[in-house]
C-alpha cells in the first residue's frame, strides 16, 4: 500500500504569506515608532526653552556618548551574526554572538547610568527645567527598551542551553533581532537630534572659556 504524504502547511502563516508573529512584531514596532516620535518631537519643541540651567552644552560629553552609540551599533552586528549562526544550526556560535550582544547592550546601559548620575551631580534632574524633563523622559524610555532587549537576549541564551532553540525555530531569534535593531536605530536618531545638534554650542562655550 502506497503511503500518502499530506501536504504541510505553516500554521503561523497569514494571508500575506508572512508569519503572524512577525506581523505582530512589525505592528508593535510601528506603534513604538509613533511613541518615540512623539517624545523626540516634544524634546525638539521645547529645545532652548529652558530659563535656568544646566543647559545641554554645559553637561553633554559628545565624545563619551559617541563611544556608547558605537557600542550599541556594534551590537546590531553581533545580533545579525547570532541569527546567521542559528539558521545554520551552529549552536556554539549562536550562543557566543547572543551573549556578545547582551554584553554590548549592558555596557551601553552602564554608560547611560553613569551619564545620568553625572548629570544629576551637576544639578540636572527631571524636575530642574524643560531640558531635564524632556531629556530624561526620552532617553530613560529608550533605556527601558534596551533593558527589556537584554533580558530577551539572556532568555535566548538560557533557552539555547536548555535545548529549546532549534534551527527550524530561528523565527524566534529573528523577532528578537528585529526588536534589537529597532532600539539601535532609535538611539541613532536620539544621538543625532539630541546630542550632535548641540555640538556647535559646546564648541562655542569652549572657545569662550578659552578666551
Amino acid at each position: 500500500m502506497e503511503a500518502t504524504i499530506a501536504p504541510q502547511h505553516d500554521e503561523h502563516a497569514t494571508t500575506t504569506g508572512l508569519d503572524h508573529r512577525k506581523m505582530l512584531m512589525w505592528t508593535f514596532l510601528g506603534s513604538d515608532c509613533l511613541f518615540f516620535g512623539s517624545l523626540i518631537a516634544t524634546y525638539l519643541i521645547y529645545r532652548g526653552q529652558s530659563i535656568q540651567g544646566p543647559f545641554p552644552y554645559e553637561v553633554f560629553d559628545i565624545p563619551y556618548t559617541s563611544v556608547s552609540a558605537f557600542v550599541l551599533l556594534m551590537s546590531s552586528l553581533t545580533m545579525v551574526l547570532a541569527l546567521s549562526a542559528i539558521q545554520r544550526g551552529d549552536q556554539r556560535n549562536f550562543r557566543i554572538w547572543v551573549i556578545a550582544t547582551a554584553v554590548l547592550g549592558s555596557v551601553f546601559l552602564g554608560g547611560q547610568v553613569y551619564e545620568f548620575t553625572l548629570f544629576v551631580s551637576e544639578g540636572l534632574t527631571v524636575k530642574t527645567n524643560l531640558f531635564g524633563t524632556t531629556f530624561f523622559v526620552l532617553t530613560g524610555f529608550h533605556g527601558v527598551h534596551v533593558t527589556i532587549g537584554v533580558f530577551m537576549l539572556l532568555s535566548l541564551v538560557g533557552a539555547s542551553f536548555a535545548g529549546k532553540v532549534k534551527q527550524h525555530q530561528s523565527i524566534n531569534v529573528e523577532l528578537i533581532g528585529l526588536y534589537w535593531h529597532f532600539v539601535d536605530i532609535v538611539w541613532i536618531v536620539i544621538f543625532t537630534v539630541v546630542y550632535l545638534v548641540e555640538a556647535p554650542a559646546i564648541e562655542a562655550a569652549k572657545a569662550a572659556v578659552g578666551h
